[in-house]
């Protein structure tokens, strides 16, 4: 059983690590990064933590995992795919899931890792790249003039749609619009919860089924091992097998009824007084009569 056990949580140790290996590997996967919105001309728009008006750009985490976006490079020239190397080991390179990271390009890298050594004025690409320089993420190619303030991405995150953009949304979803929950478009589907209750019904009920079929396996597991064991330690016939009855000799049987004799017969004392009622031959009661009591005269 102990050993049982340990194998038990072993399997367990080695599936955590697994997920955890698995969930770093996503972490580093930079392939799901997008260019999701530009602003080229900003005249009043977005300002930097020196409140400078400058061209930006912004990346989207496609993924549901966080992505260190550190080591990859951006560049406004596709010949050039190393332009700018972003730095590696800052914890805000870290893009979280479904998340933004904005980079100014001012041409002033001295400002911080987030400004670019380039501008956005004559550019008529902006490319991401991998780690390795060679492998590119994602391209936005800029083929129509752009406008002051108004910024040009895609309609939805991460979309094949690009378009510009009524409100510039920087570090913040591109569709703004109001969107119905959940459970606003469940009830569209099912205004009367119908379908409501039987789904409740049918999840409580399968619960139910598997935790009966679960506990029913475990149980005769149990009873499986115990009897097992109890078959073990019992003790193995061998041969011809024993006589249940076993015949007793006639010295043995006379013993017995001598001694049930015996018991019998002496249940009682010996008793020797023998009480004698002699019946009264008056009429009236001796008990009440009083001359029982009256004191004979002398002669």
């Amino acid at each position: 059983m102990r050993n049982e056990i340990k194998h038990f949580l072993y399997g367990i140790a080695i599936l955590l690590l697994i997920v955890a290996g698995t969930d770093v590997a996503k972490s580093q996967n930079a392939t799901d990064l997008r260019i999701n919105e530009i602003l080229v001309l900003n005249d009043s728009n977005y300002v930097d933590d020196f409140g400078k008006h400058n061209s930006w750009i912004e990346i989207f985490n496609s993924a549901y995992s966080p992505i260190n976006i550190g080591g990859c490079y951006l560049t406004n020239d596709i010949d050039n795919p190393t332009k700018y190397w972003i730095p590696i080991g800052d914890p805000a390179t870290i893009v979280p899931p479904r998340g933004y990271v904005v980079f100014f390009a001012d041409g002033k890298p001295t400002r911080g890792i987030f400004h670019l050594n380039f501008t956005l004025e004559d550019a008529e690409t902006i490319a991401l790249f991998d780690a390795n320089g060679r492998t590119k993420i994602d391209e936005l190619k800029i083929t129509q003039p752009q406008q002051i303030d108004v910024t040009y991405g895609r309609i939805a995150d991460g979309g094949e749609t690009w378009n510009f953009m009524d409100h510039s949304t920087p570090g913040a979803n591109n569709d703004s619009s109001r969107k119905a929950s959940s459970g606003e478009k469940f009830v569209a589907i099912d205004p009367y919860g119908i379908g409501m209750t039987m789904i409740a019904m049918f999840v409580v009920f399968s619960a139910l089924a598997i935790l009966y079929v679960i506990y029913k396996n475990i149980g005769r597991f149990f009873v499986g091992k115990a009897t097992a064991s109890k078959n073990a330690q019992a003790p193995e016939v061998t041969g011809k097998t024993v006589k249940a009855e076993v015949e007793m000799s006639g010295e043995v049987n006379a013993a017995i009824a001598m001694a049930l004799y015996l018991y019998q017969s002496e249940l009682h004392d010996q008793e020797n007084t023998v009480l004698t009622i002699q019946k009264v031959s008056r009429n009236y009661s001796p008990w009440s009569s009083k001359i029982y009591t009256l004191r004979k005269s002398p002669r």
